[in-house]
């Protein structure tokens, strides 16, 4: 079996009926911007998902990574009638759907992951070019790390962002 994929208004209408909407995006994606109604349930959590036997709609930021992880969804769906919100939560805001935003939450781990590394690399590029061509090592150091990151799962630089004063405020 393979869930089907609704649209952002067949979302709408099925919640409306009584659907659970499950966000299986991280915690701090969902603390800055999320569907109302919506509960939070991280993929890596998802075997906790309460439904009473309701019909269960999954979505993420895209839809990618609830359709790449289909088959732990259906597990986690557990019989119930299940589907996927085609696009997740980008094609429901272009659909004019309503969000709970809120901006004073940090940047979501990854983006602030992203930044952070962009900017390393680029600072010993250029500081490599007009200084020393030593502090190309800097970028090359990121560059392992990332790749270190990319295989193994545990990246350094986002345990260490999660800590920084700025990510420490409650996602309330």
């Amino acid at each position: 079996m393979t869930l089907a994929s609704i649209s952002p208004a067949d979302t709408r209408a099925a919640i409306t009926a009584g659907a659970i909407l499950v966000d299986i995006r991280s915690a701090d994606e969902y603390a800055r911007e999320h569907i109302p109604g919506a509960i939070n349930v991280p993929l890596d959590r998802i075997g906790d998902l309460p439904h009473n036997g309701r019909q269960i709609i999954f979505h993420c930021k895209s839809g990618m990574r609830t359709t790449a992880n289909t088959l732990q969804l259906e597990s986690a769906a557990d019989g119930v009638p299940a589907c996927i919100l085609k696009g997740g939560i980008d094609a429901w805001r272009q659909a004019r759907l309503p969000t709970v935003v809120d901006r004073s939450q940090p940047l979501e781990i990854m983006r602030q992951v992203q930044i952070t590394a962009g900017t390393i690399v680029l600072t010993g590029v250029l500081l490599g070019l007009i200084v020393s061509p030593v502090f190309f090592g800097i970028s090359a150091f990121v560059g392992v790390g990332l790749m270190f990151a990319g295989v193994t799962g545990w990246c350094g630089m986002a345990n260490l962002l999660r800590v920084m004063p700025w990510n420490r405020r409650s996602k309330g």
